[in-house]
Order: C-alpha cells, then structure tokens, then sequence
C-alpha cells in the first residue's frame, strides 16, 4: 500500500480536526459521531481510523510524552524533583512548536466542557506522569517524592491549559504555562 504524500498527509488530518471541532462546539462531543466528522470532511471512516484510534484522541492526543520525561532527566540531579520535574517541562515546551493557538484552545474547550473528555485528560495525563516518574526514579529519585513531582506539576499544567481554552481575557499558552510552572517552582522552593 502506498502512503500519502507528506502534504496530503498534513491537509488531511487538518481538514478532520477542523470538522470536527466545528461539530464538537455546535453539536457536542457526544452527540456527533465519527460518521457525521468523515462526511463533513469528505473522507471514509477508514481514513479518520488511520489519524485517529477513537473520537476521542481529536483532541486527547499529545505525542510529546518521550520529549517531556527526557527534558526532566536532563535537569541537574541536585534539584529538589518537583522543581526538576517543572523546568524539565518548561525546557520541554520550549522544544516544541508552539502549537496553533486557535485550534489548541479549541481542542482543549472541548475538553472542559465534556466530562468524559476531561476523564480521558486525566487518563491522557496518567501517562505522562507515569512517564515522567520512571524518569525521575530510573535517575536515583526516590518513587513517592517522583510520583508526587510528577502528579503535582501535571495538574499545575492541566489547570494551566484548561483556564487558558476557557476565558478570553488576552494570556497566551505560553504565558498560561509560565505562570503555573512559576507557581510550582516558587511553592516548591
């Protein structure tokens, strides 16, 4: 089987997310369904399959786990873990693009307004934290104090993102990841 140029590839994906989340915010997440988000963008079910596992990874999936738990090893072992754990994710943000601002706040809206989403966050986020735990005790942290860095900074990041996707009040990504990061780090110090 031959795979799709990398442009086509990109359009693709693109044009599902975007139908998607035009469905998502005036029909609701639960109400509309795979077939309705492949019709809408002109594709077969199989095609949506092929970007996405389920309806819910449109706006759960974060591919970034690897990056993160790499950038917080690489933080200086005298650091207390909480503090290591929250400059490895300001170091691993800042690695990344910067994530498309309009369809970022609208994936994560979606998200706030759906309890099953924010559940599945909390799933999403279990892993990353499980990632960055194993990191951390793999490096000599002891596992309570690395689950707990781990737990403490993840929840610092979601509340971050979800205050962010949800007022309008001019604060970018960025600046909403900062400030909850800056708050761990001085609480932690």
């Amino acid at each position: 089987m031959m795979s799709e140029p990398p442009g086509k590839r990109t359009r693709t994906r693109h044009r599902l997310v975007t139908n998607a989340l035009d469905l998502f915010e005036a029909q609701g997440f639960d109400d509309t369904t795979v077939a309705q988000i492949t019709a809408r963008a002109r594709v077969s079910e199989m095609t949506f399959f092929r970007y996405f596992a389920s309806k819910e990874m449109v706006v759960l999936d974060d591919p970034h786990d690897p990056v993160i738990a790499e950038s917080v090893v690489a933080q200086p072992a005298t650091l207390p873990p909480l503090v290591r754990v929250a400059r490895g994710l300001r170091a691993a943000f800042a690695q990344v693009d910067e994530p498309e601002d309009l369809t970022t706040r609208r994936r994560v809206r979606v998200v706030a307004g759906s309890p099953a989403l924010r559940a599945g966050m909390v799933r999403s986020n279990a892993a990353t934290e499980a990632a960055i735990a194993d990191a951390l005790i793999a490096d000599g942290v002891a596992p309570l104090p690395a689950r707990v860095a781990a737990a403490s900074v993840l929840a610092a990041l979601t509340c971050a993102l979800l205050e962010w996707a949800t007022t309008q009040d001019g604060t970018t990504l960025a600046d909403a990841v900062t400030t909850a990061l800056d708050t761990v780090e001085v609480t932690s110090a």
